[in-house]
């Protein structure tokens, strides 16, 4: 190696190391730093990570290593982080502090709000920040359990003017794989050396002349890996490398890396090589524990010196591997009974008192036999995992719980069991194996019912139309005859189901869901929301709109929560109420349910809802005119997404977009949304596409374009679709010049807005009314639309609303009067930012004769510089008297990143204190 610049003793690094010494300085300077560092097994990660510890003098380091074998234990990376942390428990918040000594085991409560345990991390790190620079390091982070990697990556996604940096060392994800919480993070792709260092790195290690043909295709075949120029080459003689006989076979680079290592591992003694499987097997380096094991293994002194002189570990104060794939290399190489024998003596060596999971989970590995009483620890272990929100490691011990319980119909119950938390824990694939396990066992009828559902829920979660429908609906027909009381919430799935199938859904459709429906057992006395739920959307199915409008009414009321309605079922239901208050122009529904929602998935920590919460209560801001914060809760509900692994909802920013009608590929990205949702078999989303492409058009003036998508759009009744398209197909065939195509599609609103019986609903129905009428009546029409509209929660359609009145008063020459209504709704939709709409209006101001001034914004020079979608969020929470620790806690990001976002809103709206904040953006 050479010497000189500290760079240069890594080979080929310049500019990884650059970007390290960025990161250093960074955090020095009190920001916050993250990085991803990608690469295939091997490739140098590891010996990047030792660089910027060796470069981080002055600031405290602290190392956290993913461990295979701990993938299934909740949490098990972050307490590898916090331990060091943990004397500053008390000084960070009492509602983070209690989540985190919940999710570590150290108190016992109720399943922690997971975003609470990620605010937790984030004040922990900053408080330590506060007296020195934190530099913390994860290493085979693709290892990490995945609570601990989803709650590191928001905590990433967060820093800014903490002194703290993130840095993950993680393999390139396979090519296809899903999931990855780290996508997004700043990253740099650590690659192969180029093959002049790596030709140097070879010639370095070994000795005596390498035949220049042999040293060229092994480099070649190592693709500049160091790892593998390095350790294939161990053990081979100069005349074995000169000749070739060495070189590397066509193995995958990892596998021939590990088979190096392998060998290396069968070279030592049988002592040696014990010791190395237990510190495998034994993820968090506990040295002491090791002592124990060795002792009751015995393994005498000698064989930690001799694994220790092979290279391959160091015992210190903790054990550390030279290599990850040591590590791998060790466990996978025991046979099969030494590998139990070794997990036996490291629960032995395991306090049950303090580390009871831990030490079943060992058991469990060293079991052979069916033990109903270790099973039993192993259910009793899940339960304590899912009380601290592990719900993956809940899943993980009631599988081995399965597979030890003896008696098959409770190893049936048990798999079924982890089924269900492996579905709940975001692991269909795993769920679907459970299940296959569970119906091995002798399983009652009602049993084989809820199996049949739970991979019913499973396709739906996966395709929310095309083959989940006939799973549901005859999993809930399995069920109602039975008679088992969860038929009614199956027909429920069912209809749902067949909502989202829509036109694509063939011949089982909403009715023929619903009939069936009927067939359930009777609810519960009183009724629950669920039951009013399902017999409301049968009757509207069935019996048409007046019969089941008011029985829909009455369910969206039961699930209000002065209601009673529990946060649970508003929570697991509300990708469906969320429709029907749609399909009602209920907007007071939708702000409870979504205020509701968001508030409830936050204290849960309910990640597979939350997006889904946030995305509904962006597009209820987007009918509000709030476009920026439509923008910023949209972003929140993608990072979670990204953050989760699940794909991020499209709907929200697709109507976004829409109504802004500024991007020239608005509408190819509606339908690339569209089609990739066709493609499984969700058919509503076909009527979605073509109305909100009647929307864009219909605020660019395109009339006839509008016209034709919103005729596609109303093809079929699409819940939460259907109404809406045929008020834009009105606008757009009187615009069109379409009398009888416009006049058909009143009388089909007059039915859909007369069931709803909203103000949203009829002033949107007497606007329809007005288009198509003249004289008095489109007069009396325009404005009981006005008086409707401005009770609701829906400005973008008050305003359009100006909009039309005012187009139609210049056409009857009244322009004094028209400027008035064009005015407000010019100043309206430019205020929201529906661009297109805005600009139909200024034409239309032009025509009038009057000078349409742009606005200080629009002038530039002056003007004050814009607030962000977030400052515009601090801001609001600032000016109604919270404090940077209750924003932080609001918005999930630290009271010192609060302060500096503050710092910029005082500069941008020049003011100097909150009390004029509210002032100030009022004028704004």
């Amino acid at each position: 190696m050479a010497g000189g610049a500290p760079w240069r003793r890594l080979r080929g690094r310049r500019g990884e190391c650059g970007v390290l010494d960025q990161v250093v300085a960074g955090v020095r300077e009190g920001r916050g730093q993250v990085l991803v560092l990608r690469g295939e097994p091997g490739v140098g990660k590891s010996a990047l990570v030792e660089y910027l510890v060796e470069r981080a003098s002055g600031c405290r380091v602290l190392r956290v290593l993913g461990v295979e074998s701990e993938m299934e234990l909740a949490f098990a990376g972050l307490h590898q982080l916090c331990v060091p942390l943990m004397g500053s428990l008390d000084r960070i918040p009492g509602p983070q502090r209690d989540a985190l000594s919940v999710a570590f085991g150290l108190s016992a409560g109720a399943a922690p709000d997971r975003f609470l345990v990620g605010l937790a991390v984030l004040s922990l790190l900053a408080e330590a920040a506060e007296e020195q620079p934190l530099v913390c390091v994860v290493d085979d982070a693709q290892w990490l359990d995945r609570v601990s990697a989803q709650t590191l990556a928001f905590v990433a996604r967060r820093l800014l003017a903490e002194g703290v940096a993130l840095v993950f060392a993680a393999r390139t994800p396979a090519p296809g794989a899903g999931g990855d919480p780290f996508a997004g993070l700043r990253e740099i792709a650590v690659g192969g050396l180029r093959d002049d260092d790596a030709r140097a790195l070879l010639e370095s290690v070994v000795p005596g002349r390498l035949d220049e043909r042999i040293r060229d295709r092994v480099v070649a075949e190592t693709r500049g890996n160091p790892l593998a120029l390095l350790e294939l080459t161990r053990g081979l003689s100069a005349a074995e490398l000169a000749g070739g006989f060495g070189r590397p076979d066509a193995r995958p680079l990892a596998g021939q890396i590990e088979q190096a290592y392998l060998q290396r591992i069968g070279a030592l003694p049988a002592a040696a090589q014990r010791l190395l499987l237990a510190a495998a097997a034994e993820p968090v380096g506990d040295a002491p524990l090791l002592r124990r094991v060795a002792e009751r293994l015995d393994l005498g002194a000698d064989a930690a010196g001799a694994a220790e002189a092979a290279g391959l570990i160091e015992f210190g104060t903790r054990v550390r591997f030279h290599h990850p794939l040591v590590r791998s290399a060790a466990y996978r190489a025991a046979d099969p009974a030494v590998r139990r024998e070794v997990h036996r003596a490291l629960a032995e060596a395991t306090d049950p008192a303090s580390d009871s999971d831990r030490r079943a989970w060992h058991r469990a590995h060293a079991a052979v036999e069916p033990d109903e009483a270790l099973a039993g620890e192993l259910a009793r272990s899940a339960g304590r995992a899912q009380a601290r929100g592990g719900i993956a490691a809940a899943a993980a011990f009631l599988r081995r719980a399965a597979e030890l319980t003896p008696d098959p119909a409770l190893r049936g119950t048990r798999a079924g069991a982890a089924a269900q938390a492996a579905f709940d824990a975001g692991s269909p694939d795993a769920a679907l194996e459970l299940l296959a396990a569970a119906q091995l066992g002798p399983l009652d009828e009602p049993q084989q019912a809820r199996l049949a559902r739970l991979r019913a829920r499973v396709a739906f979660a996966r395709r929310r139309g095309g083959e989940a429908l006939p799973l549901l609906l005859d999993a809930a027909g399995r069920l109602a005859r039975a008679g088992d009381a969860s038929a009614r919430e199956a027909y429920l799935d069912a209809l749902g189901s067949a909502v989202f199938a829509g036109r694509l859904g063939g011949r089982t459709g909403g009715r023929e869901v619903a009939g069936a429906a009927r067939t359930a057992p009777p609810g519960a006395l009183p009724a629950r929301p669920t039951d009013l739920l399902l017999d409301g959307l049968a009757a509207w199915f069935l019996d048409g709109r007046a019969e089941g409008g008011p029985l829909l009414r009455s369910a969206l009321g039961a699930f209000r929560p002065d209601a009673g309605g529990g946060s649970g079922d508003a929570m697991r239901w509300l990708w469906l109420t969320w429709l029907v208050a749609g399909e009602l122009w209920d907007d007071e529904a939708w702000h409870w349910m979504t205020e509701q929602a968001v508030r409830s998935a936050r204290e849960a920590g309910a990640l597979n809802v939350l997006p889904l919460a946030l995305g509904y209560r962006a597009a209820l801001s987007v009918h509000a005119g709030e476009f920026d914060l439509a923008a910023a809760l949209i972003d929140e509900a993608d990072t979670i997404a990204e953050v989760t692994g699940h794909s991020p909802m499209a709907y929200p920013a697709l109507l976004l977009t829409a109504w802004r009608g500024e991007d020239p590929r608005a509408a190819e990205l509606i339908h690339g949304a569209a089609r990739d949702a066709t493609s499984w078999g969700e058919g509503r989303a076909i009527g979605l596409e073509h109305y909100l492409v009647a929307v864009l058009h219909n605020g660019l003036g395109r009339y006839r374009d509008a016209l034709g998508h919103a005729e596609l759009a109303v093809a079929h009744e699409d819940l939460a679709v259907h109404g809406f398209a045929l008020a834009e197909l009105v606008e757009a065939a009187a615009r069109a010049d379409a009398p009888e195509r416009a006049a058909a599609a009143l009388g089909r609103l007059e039915d859909h807005a007369g069931a709803a019986g909203t103000d949203w609903s009829l002033g949107m129905l007497a606007r329809s009314r007005a288009l198509l009428d003249d004289g008095p009546g489109a007069e009396r029409h325009y404005r009981e639309a006005l008086a409707r509209l401005e009770r609701g929660r829906i400005a973008v359609h008050l305003a359009r609303t100006h909009l039309v009145y005012g187009e139609w008063l210049r056409r009857e020459g009244r322009r004094a009067d028209a400027r008035g209504h064009l005015r407000t709704a010019h100043e309206l939709l430019r205020g929201f930012g529906a661009q297109a709409f805005a600009e139909r209006a200024r034409r239309e101001l032009l025509a009038t004769g009057e000078t349409v001034r742009p606005r200080p914004a629009d002038a530039g020079g002056a003007a004050r510089e814009a607030l962000t979608a977030q400052e515009g969020q601090i801001a609001r929470l600032a000016a109604d008297g919270l404090t940077n620790s209750e924003i932080g806690a609001e918005l999930f990001i630290s009271p010192r990143t609060v302060e500096w976002h503050l710092g910029k809103v005082f500069s941008k709206l020049d003011v100097k204190s909150r009390n004029r904040l509210r002032a100030a953006l009022a004028d704004a």
